[in-house]
């Protein structure tokens, strides 16, 4: 798309969104939010980005290898927040029990695993919708319009 009232305007709220996505990760715990619904903005800005301009231009923000990365990190991250509370004698995603500080409630770092995992969903839903993107334009730009079979 070349449209430049789009472009403009694209440039002009992604970082906003981003920056609301990400406000929407860190603070999950504290109020309505969390890891998958701000990974989901976040991850839609950058769709936004490729969408306005191109998606050479959105891989420029987030390569497929970078995104691969931050999915394979994120699930990995997730689930090695959660063998931590195995290790230190409590269940799998114990909190108190797994041995993480909890903090003074109503504070950024007030539910212990909690916002780091939160952190590790947004970083995967984040890429997963962006790869997701990615792969659905490359795939129609290779296929073409679709031709019923005998037209």
């Amino acid at each position: 798309m070349e449209d430049q009232i789009v472009q403009f305007i694209a440039r002009l709220v992604a970082p906003f969104i981003q920056v609301y996505g990400i406000y929407i990760i860190l603070h999950g715990h504290l109020s309505p939010g969390g890891g998958f619904s701000g990974g989901a903005i976040f991850g839609a800005s950058l769709v936004l980005l490729a969408i306005a301009f191109n998606l050479s231009t959105g891989i420029r923000q987030l390569s497929h290898s970078t995104a691969s990365l931050l999915e394979s990190g994120g699930a990995l991250g997730y689930l090695f927040t959660g063998l931590a509370g195995l290790l230190c004698g409590g269940s799998y995603l114990a909190n108190r029990a797994g041995g993480f500080w909890l903090g003074v409630p109503g504070e950024l770092f007030s539910s212990g695993a909690i916002l780091i995992i939160t952190v590790f969903v947004g970083a995967k839903v984040a890429s997963t919708i962006v790869t997701l993107f990615y792969n659905l334009i490359e795939r129609e730009d290779q296929v073409g319009d679709f031709e019923e079979p005998g037209a």
